[in-house]
């Protein structure tokens, strides 16, 4: 097991307090941001919490995995459905990576003329 997540669910929750104790605006209006989201209109859970847990392994976050993956069960997204949103992620930042490298060869042959 890499991670017990429903632990670490848990455990950045209570951190969360913490910082919402400290910065209790800034929580506040991710908190906000969070709601304003989830009444949208147009997608229903499902589709945002697939949205949401490509974006949090396209960027690193496992507080967001974990949390998501939590909303996303709640809503009920299937194994197969998180694989295929999950293959979509790791296309994403297949091609994320090639751009990025046309850009380094862009830049590298801009230097190298100077």
């Amino acid at each position: 097991m890499l991670n017990n997540w429903v632990e670490f669910l848990t455990k950045v929750r209570s951190a969360g307090r913490i910082l919402a104790g400290a910065n209790p605006p800034v929580v506040a209006a991710y908190r906000g941001l969070n709601e304003a989201q989830a009444g949208g209109k147009v997608l229903d859970a499902k589709t945002r919490e697939l949205i949401s847990l490509a974006v949090a392994v396209t960027t690193r976050c496992d507080g967001c995995i974990a949390s998501h993956v939590e909303a996303a069960r709640k809503a009920g997204v299937t194994q197969e459905e998180l694989g295929e949103a999950l293959g979509t992620a790791i296309a994403l930042n297949a091609g994320a990576a090639y751009i990025y490298s046309a850009r380094a060869m862009e830049a590298f042959e801009q230097f190298s003329r100077q």
